[in-house]
């Protein structure tokens, strides 16, 4: 597999509104030079011809172009960073499907310099996939020299003391030279302007943070914490209100002494403990785990999106080159959102008419679970979105549980035909069978009949339903009543013993009681209506339902239109000779 592009590094915006990006090819997916990275393999190409190929590779390039323009020039970033990550690979596993249609590439690094070249090189941070890649990476290093950190959210920072006092303040830039920050970093009380007792000559890099006293990760989120500081930064002039907000987290002293112990020490010294406590060493997977859990679920002051793991020992600062080293790597927590393909686009008619939309989704991983359909919603969303397969959407977990549509991220450049079914009636009066576009709605009456709101029938769903309708055995809501066990047994997938037991149920349903019936056959909402029975609840007037307590103008005449409905009627007539109470 040839190298991939340099991928963006999109910790840090400068003060010119620059992003920075990371230098160098990225490693290619798989084990290399003892690390195991979180690059995807590529996934099968799709199954494109070469002018549509290149269409959908313009399309996207130009999308991942805008994103990166607004997050350089406006401090803002328009999509997840998640989002953006995974776009990017995308892309580029779509260059190497159709490496003759794929546009120039990429030119991240075309405005990401400044002029200001840093004390030491920022090197970024390869990332690894899972606990077997970190527990490959540590393997190959020496388990009594491994620490980790916080991965804080936030913008890289490179701060130069001499004598003990700020000389200088370097956005990441390229990583070796960037924007001169100085004048604002005097301006964060974060950021100290004297170190005690520090050497001549102290460089340090760190993360300029948004301060978020008592945040959870887990709980809380990014809430754009990076977004908010590189806003902040971007903006001419710098807001004093802002620079409140921001605070600093030291992650290493790359002019410090070669041992770990050593240079915490000296941080220490020098007035910076909170960020030496956030540097713990570790001697096992074990340990690594233990503190990615509790930095997720526990409470700290700024936003994070992963963890550290750092090697104390590593080579002089005048070494280090501004692409991902060897001896510092990245494990993220799991992304609050993920990039998914659209497949398929699921019109569902409900019992009473109306459409709602299900997108079906090529498998993606959100938050350890694997997500392959999310409900878009009414046909009403669906008409003003125009979702269609082939686009791509972003996902985020409603209550940490519930997979949750958020937004067309960008869509194909074809659009693919859909069936899109035409608006029922919405009262509840119309496919009584199965005929005439009816199939998927009159369905929906037979899920909701046997449901626990209905007659709560035992051992039956949708699956059993569709058989009995496609074996000719149900054409009416009530046809299941007269089924024998034979009959039933003879449709695809009901066995004799399983025929035996749906019978059974269907025999106990008709002892349900009068309202569970009235449920089951499609009763619009009645409020605390008296509902006797069937015959007087047939002779009221839209009037009289009227004048029923919880029940208004329109649900009155809706349940005057129930009652005297012919299917309705036909039904009532069919349950009265079987001797169904109420009827």
């Amino acid at each position: 597999m040839r190298p991939r592009p340099p991928k963006p590094y999109r910790g840090e915006v400068q003060a010119d509104g620059k992003r920075p990006m990371r230098q160098g090819w990225r490693y290619p997916c798989g084990l290399l030079a003892g690390l195991w990275l979180a690059m995807p393999c590529p996934a099968a190409c799709p199954a494109w011809s070469v002018q549509r190929a290149a269409r959908e590779l313009r399309a996207l390039h130009d999308q991942l172009d805008g994103w990166n323009h607004a997050y350089r020039t406006e401090g803002r970033s328009p999509v997840d960073d998640a989002i953006y990550d995974q776009a990017l690979d995308r892309y580029e596993g779509w260059r190497a499907c159709f490496p003759a249609q794929a546009p120039a590439p990429l030119a991240p690094l075309a405005d990401a310099t400044g002029p200001v070249r840093a004390p030491v090189a920022q090197t970024g941070l390869a990332k690894l996939a899972d606990a077997a890649a970190v527990q490959a990476w540590m393997d190959a290093r020496d388990a009594r020299d491994l620490w980790v950190q916080p991965k804080a959210d936030g913008v890289a920072v490179t701060l130069l003391y001499v004598d003990g006092q700020l000389r200088q303040a370097v956005s990441r830039g390229d990583g070796l030279h960037g924007s001169d920050w100085t004048a604002k970093a005097r301006r964060i009380a974060a950021v100290p302007k004297h170190l005690p007792h520090a050497p001549s000559r102290v460089v340090l890099q760190g993360e300029l943070v948004w301060w978020l006293p008592g945040h959870r990760q887990a709980q809380d989120g990014g809430v754009r914490a990076r977004a908010d500081v590189a806003g902040a930064l971007a903006r001419e002039p710098f807001d004093a209100q802002a620079a409140a907000h921001i605070g600093l987290f030291v992650w290493d002293w790359p002019s410090g002494p070669a041992g770990m112990r050593e240079r915490l020490a000296g941080l220490e010294a020098m007035g910076l403990g909170d960020s030496v406590a956030l540097t713990q060493p570790v001697r096992g997977l074990a340990d690594v785990q233990r503190w990615r859990e509790r930095w997720y679920h526990e409470a700290l002051p700024f936003a994070t999106d992963g963890i550290v793991l750092r090697q104390g020992h590593r080579p002089p600062a005048n070494e280090w080159m501004p692409t991902p080293p060897d001896w510092a790597v990245a494990w993220k927590y799991p992304p609050a959102q993920a990039l998914a393909v659209v497949r398929d686009v699921d019109f569902r008619r409900g019992r009473r008419g109306g459409v709602s939309v299900v997108l079906e989704l090529q498998p993606v991983i959100l938050d350890d679970r694997t997500v392959r359909r999310v409900s878009l919603g009414s046909l009403a969303r669906w008409r003003r979105l125009d979702v269609r397969p082939g686009d791509q959407v972003s996902l985020s977990l409603a209550g940490l549980t519930i997979p949750r549509f958020d937004k067309v991220v960008w869509r194909a450049r074809e659009r693919a035909p859909v069936d899109v079914p035409a608006a029922g009636s919405r009262d509840g009066l119309d496919c009584w069978h199965p005929e005439n576009g009816c199939r998927r709605q009159f369905l929906a009456r037979l899920r909701w009949l046997g449901s626990r709101q209905g007659l709560g029938i035992d051992g039956i769903g949708e699956t059993t339903w569709r058989a009995l309708i496609d074996a000719g055995l149900v054409r009416g809501l009530l046809d299941w009543q007269g089924l024998t066990s034979a009959q039933l047994a003879s449709a695809p997938g009901i066995g004799p013993q399983r025929a035996a037991r749906l019978a059974r149920a269907f025999a106990r349903a008709r002892t349900a009681s009068f309202g569970h019936w009235l449920r089951a056959l499609g009763l619009p909402p009645a409020g605390d209506a008296d509902l006797p029975n069937w015959p007087v609840l047939a002779e009221r007037s839209v009037t009289e339902w009227e004048a029923q307590p919880g029940v208004g103008t329109g649900r009155a005449k809706q349940l005057h239109a129930f009652f005297h409905h012919p299917e309705a009627a036909r039904l009532a007539a069919r349950l009265h000779g079987a001797g169904v109470a109420g009827f």
